[in-house]
């Protein structure tokens, strides 16, 4: 789990100065902390810059005496059993609302947590690596859905013709809001309980997916942070910020995680926005730039072949 811990760790520097260089004005403040029993974490948030009115990146290292629930639902022959755990979120909220809202998420388990296993007993040690990324726009652009998509495929592509369709599948099917009938988002990539290749294997494809990360999103926040806006654009993105809200607090595995496993609150919910809005009428003008968001961007589409 130390390879991991380290390789979060220095994805997590090269993405907070990439977003620091792109902002231009404000940096990520937090302090590390640790546990007792050798956890660790490194939370960073930047808070009303010039382009990104918030942004959270956080590293964890976990390691406890009993699977929380939200772990397990998957796996449950693993209920409470000890365990190892290393993850990087990532959240990004601009503030232009033609901007769009971004999520990476990676992270590992180990049960039981491989500095506690005794050498005779290894073998039987569980792994797994989940994660991905994704988009939310609040106004659609045909070219960054397609350099989006683009990327989240070259990514996958050196692993197989078939992971990107597989991993694009998931990410439809998991940002959905049920009680909304709607996706959060573009989705991206998004894979769990993944183990088949062999841990180098699987490792390496972790790696792939989290270095395609940063150019892909900054190149699109680049084209759109100085997009005319007005009252009107940011009402919608106020709106739109609600239903990433519900989402996070209804279904995200990880906010259940991190608040089943007894993390520090604030850093749990660091990826949610820092305004939002839920108006009494949330009808959108036929034929308008909202509309076309809700027609054209959030239904399933092939959008790189």
């Amino acid at each position: 789990m130390e390879r991991v811990r380290a390789y979060l760790l220095h994805l997590q520097d090269r993405i907070t100065a990439g977003i620091e260089a792109l902002d231009g004005r404000e940096r990520f403040r937090g302090d590390a902390w640790t546990e007792p029993g050798g956890g660790f974490g490194r939370p960073r948030v930047l808070e009303e810059g010039a382009v990104f009115e918030k942004a959270a990146a956080l590293v964890t290292h976990a390691i406890g005496k009993k699977l929380p629930v939200a772990a397990t639902a998957r796996r449950p022959e693993l209920a409470g059993r000890g365990f190892e755990a290393a993850s990087l979120s990532v959240i990004c909220h601009p503030r232009n609302p033609y901007a769009p809202t971004t999520h990476l998420n990676l992270r590992a388990f180990m049960s039981p947590a491989g500095g506690l296993i005794p050498e005779a007993s290894r073998a039987e040690a569980r792994w797994w690596f989940g994660g991905g990324f994704d988009l939310t726009p609040c106004y659609g652009f045909e070219e960054d859905a397609v350099a989006w998509h683009r990327a989240a495929r070259d990514a996958c592509l050196p692993f197989g013709a078939d992971v990107y369709p597989r991993g694009k599948a998931a990410a439809d099917a998991y940002f959905y809001l049920p009680h909304r009938g709607e996706p959060r988002g573009l989705g991206g990539i998004f894979f769990d309980d993944l183990s088949e290749w062999g841990f180098g294997r699987t490792f390496e494809f972790v790696r792939a997916v989290g270095d395609a990360f940063l150019p892909a999103y900054l190149d699109i926040v680049s084209r759109r942070k100085d997009t005319p806006y007005g009252e009107r654009e940011r009402a919608f993105q106020l709106l739109r910020r609600g239903r990433y809200v519900e989402f996070n607090l209804l279904y995200d595995r990880g906010t259940r995680y991190g608040l089943e496993s007894g993390r520090r609150v604030e850093s749990v919910l660091a990826s949610l926005p820092p305004l939002v809005r839920w108006p009494g009428d949330a009808s959108v003008e036929p034929g308008s730039r909202e509309e076309e968001l809700l027609t054209k961007f959030l239904v399933p589409r092939e959008w790189v072949g």
